[in-house]
């Protein structure tokens, strides 16, 4: 490493002048540094391996997963990696975007409720159970936030299945599982607990460094 603290790649492995047992042994210490490997240990500090490769931005690589990421740069992370179904994302990238993904439908649902109060009819009713209300509304200002809802659905389809797949290579889990939530009932809530499973380096196996 250098003075800065940049990693070097192709650092000599080992000290010539060590005997060789002891040679060999640090060898297989840093069997992990050579170039297009990411091990970072998931969630702990210090890593398992060498240092992080990074992109001038002191960021990890798109091809890699990026562990204790920050909010901000989880969601834009998820655009950037829009489509890509190979490499991992860590448990922090995933989690984040679903916070962030239901911060937007919140929103979203809270306008469409304004709308439908603001320029429709309210009803309310008495019952045994208490006071129910009922709202309409024929305003054509209502297609703004259900057109906002059905464009969002789109353009985040493709990337959400593509951040589950990558959170299931993440726990070492070929893409295909991802199928278990499209069967009606116990399939999503299958696929949710798969999403909670810790982060395994096996999973560096899905992982294209020559995609960047």
């Amino acid at each position: 490493m250098s003075t800065d603290g940049t990693p070097q790649w192709n650092q000599p492995q080992g000290n010539p002048a060590q005997p060789p047992g002891q040679r060999q042994d640090q060898d297989q210490d840093q069997q992990w540094q050579q170039p297009g490997q990411y091990d970072q240990q998931p969630g702990h500090t210090p890593q398992y391996g060498a240092p992080v490769p990074t992109v001038p931005a002191g960021e990890p690589p798109l091809w890699a997963p990026w562990y204790g990421i920050a909010f901000p740069k989880a969601v834009n992370r998820f655009f950037k990696k829009y489509a890509r179904f190979d490499g991992r994302a860590s448990r922090s990238e995933f989690w984040w975007w679903v916070l962030a993904n239901a911060i937007v439908y919140i929103a979203l649902y809270a306008v469409l409720l304004a709308v439908i109060f603001a320029t429709g009819d309210t009803t309310s009713s008495s019952s045994a159970t208490g006071v129910q209300a009922d709202a309409t509304s024929n305003s054509p200002l209502i297609a703004i936030p259900i057109g906002l809802l059905g464009l969002w659905v789109l353009a985040t389809l493709i990337p959400n299945i593509a951040i589950e797949v990558r959170r299931l290579h993440d726990a070492n889990l070929a893409g295909p599982f991802w199928f278990l939530s499209v069967i009606p009932g116990v399939g999503p809530i299958v696929l949710l607990v798969l999403m909670l499973l810790e982060s395994r380096p096996e999973g560096q196996r899905f992982d294209q460094p020559e995609r960047g």
